[in-house]
């Protein structure tokens, strides 16, 4: 008896399946299901069906017929592509820069000016182009560049200046892009550094003034390290939103004069819109794709590399 008595205390329970436990571990997978479900159907699935557009003839309103590679190899041969990938990428490199460089330095100013009217006023006035539509932001530059009467070009010619025609020199017509498109997005972009500048540490540039160090050695040797994740989120960013420019150049210029302002999305959409060649829409896309990817995968890799410490 006293055997059996032993084995029984020693003798483990057994584990009951239990639905409650399986719900609780379940309820996460809950949570992101739904979500995850939209971002594969409207994100993931689209990739590869334009990859495989991209093999066809395809206009939508027929069936797609397998092409292989002739629509790249029709990319090599296509002098608005190459257009529109010139132009795509010196928009990039100069909006990115000029537009990175403005938003910190207001940033910087607007912090070091403290809490004021003036303050206020001007982060008000700076973030009104940031929610204004693009559609809205490019009939009022129209208004204001194009045609004699225009304001601008009224005050140009009471200063004796000679007039340009803003939208219609291919000269000058995509540096006229880009510097809207600077004034639109700086808004934006001031309120992630004001963001990042207030999270800066006091006492480390207190400890550095104390040290002897100028406004300059502060800002350069502190202030730019610790900006870096804030930097780099900028950049990025900036890239693919420059890299997607499309409202505002098809309003303004539509890619004109000739393909002066064309850039790879608006190259995509007359193909597919009004040209009805889906398939060659999808190939430039998939070009874009690949740029954006890299970018991606840069800012990826630099912000591994973030210890949040003074670089």
């Amino acid at each position: 008896m006293q055997n059996i008595e032993i084995l029984l205390i020693n003798e483990k329970p057994k584990k009951r399946f239990c639905i409650k436990k399986l719900a609780g571990k379940g309820k996460p997978y809950g949570f992101i299901g739904p979500l995850s479900l939209l971002l594969f159907t409207f994100y993931v699935i689209p990739i590869f069906l334009s990859i495989y557009f991209s093999f066809t003839d395809y206009n939508i309103i027929k069936k797609p017929e397998f092409i292989g590679f002739s629509n790249y190899r029709d990319l090599l041969l296509d002098k608005t592509f190459k257009a529109s990938m010139k132009n795509t990428f010196l928009f990039t490199l100069w909006v990115v820069p000029v537009q990175t460089i403005f938003s910190l330095l207001m940033a910087s100013w607007l912090v070091s000016r403290g809490k004021s009217r003036l303050t206020e006023f001007v982060k008000g006035a700076m973030f009104i182009p940031v929610i204004s539509s693009m559609v809205l932001v490019s009939i009022v530059w129209r208004i204001l560049l194009n045609g004699e009467g225009s304001p601008l070009n009224m005050i140009l010619n009471i200063l004796n200046i000679t007039q340009p025609n803003w939208l219609g020199d291919s000269s000058i017509v995509l540096f006229v892009l880009m510097g809207i498109t600077v004034w639109k997005n700086t808004g934006y972009f001031m309120i992630l550094y004001i963001a990042g500048l207030m999270e800066i540490p006091k006492n480390y540039t207190e400890a550095a003034k104390v040290d002897g160090a100028g406004k300059w050695s502060v800002f350069y040797h502190i202030t730019l390290p610790l900006l870096k994740p804030t930097t780099i989120m900028v950049v990025f960013l900036g890239m693919v939103w420059s890299l997607q420019t499309f409202d505002l150049i098809y309003t303004l210029t539509g890619g004109g004069p000739g393909n002066a302002s064309m850039t790879l999305v608006l190259h995509i959409y007359n193909n597919a819109f009004k040209n009805l060649n889906a398939g060659y829409a999808m190939t430039i896309a998939n070009i874009l794709l690949f740029f954006s990817a890299i970018a991606a995968i840069v800012q990826k890799s630099f912000l591994k590399k973030e210890n949040s410490e003074v670089y």
